[in-house]
């Protein structure tokens, strides 16, 4: 198991130049939010009849893949947890509140391609592949380096 500074170390490796630094900083945060929006768009009825289970906390998709996220991060810190868990709560809050005034699918789907488009090109920038290719856990650290380098 590695700890967050040896995961940050090697996410830093493919992010050292400073445009492809701020598109991620922009654009990492809103994959994070956009991938909620996509789960939260799904029925709830199809995640009722797909776990068969009748539970408030069960309310959608989102809820539950937060819930094996979040877990992810509090292996790796209390600190870590409570950044990514507030974040979380944000992105569930306002995916909840843009589900009321307009198609939460669309809004999140748009938001997904041109934030993945805009990492793309801040690595073509940068020169090197994106680190999620070496190793999928880095699409989860990519979250927590943005918000340990803001705080």
């Amino acid at each position: 198991m590695r700890t967050p500074a040896q995961w940050f170390a090697m996410y830093a490796v493919s992010h050292q130049n400073i445009l492809n630094k701020k598109i991620h900083f922009v654009c990492v945060p809103v994959i994070y939010y956009s991938i909620i929006g996509l789960l939260m768009a799904i029925p709830n009825q199809i995640l009722k009849e797909t776990l068969r289970i009748n539970l408030p906390i069960v309310e959608n998709w989102a809820a539950i893949v937060a819930f094996i996220v979040l877990l992810f991060y509090l292996q790796l810190s209390l600190k870590i947890f409570i950044r990514m868990l507030l974040f979380t709560a944000l992105c569930m809050g306002l995916n909840h509140w843009l589900g009321s005034i307009a198609n939460n699918l669309h809004v999140s789907s748009t938001l997904f391609v041109v934030a993945w488009i805009g990492q793309f090109y801040g690595h073509k920038i940068e020169g090197r592949k994106p680190s999620f290719l070496e190793d999928l856990q880095f699409l989860l650290i990519g979250p927590a380096w943005v918000f340990e380098k803001i705080f």
